[in-house]
């Protein structure tokens, strides 16, 4: 094991992950706004972005099981050049075929790429540093990830808003065939596991084998998955959702200029998410597993200006400033309990069992995404003309839900 933390094969890992997450996250978002713009109805938005939700929900697990037995670098070799794939296809067919189903089995592709690729990137931080560096780590990683974030919404967003949408796909195209060639020269650490009589009892007892240390030896890592579905089902998917429904649809913006906007606004988010990861980073040493309920309760008080605003301010471009200032400090306070809660459940899972663990993690949590996606799409539609009513209904609940959060943790030992 090395002692330092930015060894060769930790520093093409994050290399390579600079490069696919920057195209991650600018298809992720033009390809949704492209959907909105083209229909402009908040139920079809919500609906789509659930169904390319579901993917991403059940490959979790296999990804994780997979990253446990299977070499991690091959993994993300062969996911990212099918990534490449599926973009060229989804620009070549685009104009030929009905946009809402070519879209939507595009983003299931892409979400599904994602769930299977992400258990293997961390779990392969245990194999690459020290535990002393799982933390900093991990604080990398997500620092990358928010950095990517930021970028690729706005650029993304104002390539978008300038030249259209073909622009934006070429150039992801490339982002993750250059990612695809990074990661061959990775080496990680793999030590090939037995496999049961089939591919069905392997993944059966694997899963089953997660879910026993989850509910039996690490009940706190169970109670912490329900929080994060919890907080998923109505707080993330209220902003997912309602976000660019009410810059690009409900305030008075112009639709060139809110579109470069609601890049803007993704890229504040992906702000608040490198802030939270470099403020991870940087007190690592002083941030408590048992205070962590305190950043889930400042992410619901968060929510509360945006509704306010909503109600009682006209102004379209004053109601923009409020939701990105909330919506940053809550990417601040949710990225840190994010790492926080990682690096708890790395440094109390065994080896063998890391990848398997984090994917049926981001499985259960994650379920909360489609639902809330339908929910929310559903409800900003029938709530037009009081979108102010369906944000304060989602900080409330959230606000309930981080109460106990915060009870939850206060009593680890």
């Amino acid at each position: 094991m090395q002692e330092k933390l930015f060894t060769k094969d930790f520093t093409m890992v994050v290399i390579g992950q600079v490069i696919s997450l920057f195209g991650n996250a600018a298809i992720r978002f033009a390809l949704p706004l492209y959907l909105l713009n083209q229909t402009g109805s908040a139920m079809l938005y919500g609906i789509v972005t659930a169904c390319a939700f579901i993917p991403s929900v059940l490959l979790s697990p296999v990804g994780g099981i997979v990253a446990d037995r299977v070499n991690k670098k091959n993994i993300m070799v062969v996911l990212d050049f099918f990534t490449a794939a599926v973009i060229a296809v989804f620009a070549l067919l685009k104009g030929g075929v009905s946009l809402v189903p070519l879209l939507t089995a595009t983003l299931m592709l892409l979400y599904g790429i994602a769930g299977a690729y992400q258990p293997s990137v961390q779990a392969s931080i245990p194999a690459l540093v020290g535990r002393e560096h799982f933390m900093a780590a991990n604080s990398v990683i997500q620092t990358i990830s928010s950095f990517s974030s930021l970028l690729g919404p706005v650029i993304g967003g104002v390539l978008y808003g300038a030249y259209g949408l073909e622009l934006v796909l070429w150039i992801c195209i490339i982002c993750f065939l250059a990612s695809a060639v990074m990661e061959i020269f990775i080496k990680i650490p793999f030590k090939k596991q037995a496999r049961g009589s089939s591919i069905w009892e392997t993944v059966k007892s694997d899963f089953g084998e997660s879910l026993r240390f989850i509910r039996k030896e690490k009940p706190i890592v169970g109670k912490g998955v329900l929080v994060a579905f919890g907080i998923n089902l109505f707080m993330s998917s209220m902003l997912m959702v309602g976000m660019p429904y009410i810059i690009t649809e409900v305030l008075d913006l112009g639709s060139l200029k809110a579109n470069q906007l609601c890049g803007f606004a993704e890229g504040a988010l992906a702000a608040g998410g490198l802030c939270g990861a470099a403020c991870a980073g940087i007190f690592a040493r002083r941030l408590a597993i048992q205070k962590a309920g305190n950043l889930i309760v400042s992410c619901a008080i968060c929510v509360f200006p945006m509704g306010f605003a909503l109600m009682f301010i006209p102004s379209g471009l004053a109601n923009y400033i409020v939701m990105v200032v909330c919506c940053f400090m809550m990417m601040i306070c949710s990225t840190i309990f994010t790492i926080q809660i990682m690096s708890f459940v790395q440094a109390e899972t065994p080896q063998n069992l890391t990848g398997k663990v984090i994917a049926v993690i981001f499985a259960i949590s994650m379920c909360a995404q489609p639902l809330g996606s339908a929910l929310y799409g559903v409800l900003f539609e029938l709530c037009g003309g009081m979108e102010f009513a369906v944000v304060l209904f989602a900080g409330l609940v959230s606000f309930v839900i981080a109460f106990c959060t915060k009870k939850i943790f206060a009593a680890l030992c």
